[in-house]
């Protein structure tokens, strides 16, 4: 199937696309956290890459990765029209997450990514976040004095 739009012209129209968020699943890790009583966590603040959650305390990022846009080995798929678009740009989204990732580590940050199919499992990813918040806890308290 062949696009209605010059390359030219379809890059104008997908640069113009805003995304409404993932605010689904944000939602329900807000409630994880919430049921929890995990507190001191922010969402939409000004950091590189923009996590979904940040706990500035302990320097901890949280992304949640859809499985499509962030092409999940269990449930990611390329679409069967305009394959050549869909392979680059699922490629290009996974090397902007390693890009961030490594941005975020080394300026002092201990980043997480979950992703959407993992929020059915709340006590796995409440654990996953309880551990990164006291290894960074740690770190940023009291690591000089074991060095």
């Amino acid at each position: 199937m062949t696009d209605v739009f010059s390359k030219k012209k379809r890059s104008i129209v997908m640069s113009r696309i805003r995304s409404s968020g993932n605010r689904e699943t944000e939602v329900a890790l807000k409630n994880i956290l919430n049921t929890h009583r995990i507190t001191g966590w922010r969402r939409r603040q000004k950091v590189f890459g923009n996590p979904d959650f940040i706990f500035y305390a302990c320097h901890l990022a949280i992304f949640i990765d859809g499985c499509f846009w962030h092409g999940c080995n269990k449930h990611g798929h390329i679409p069967k029209t305009n394959r050549k678009y869909w392979i680059n740009k699922l490629e290009n989204n996974k090397e902007r997450d390693r890009k961030v990732n490594r941005y975020l580590k080394l300026n002092g940050w201990n980043v997480i990514r979950i992703w959407e199919h993992d929020l059915r499992y709340e006590n796995r990813c409440i654990t996953r976040i309880r551990l990164a918040m006291k290894k960074s806890v740690f770190h940023k308290k009291y690591w000089h004095s074991y060095e």
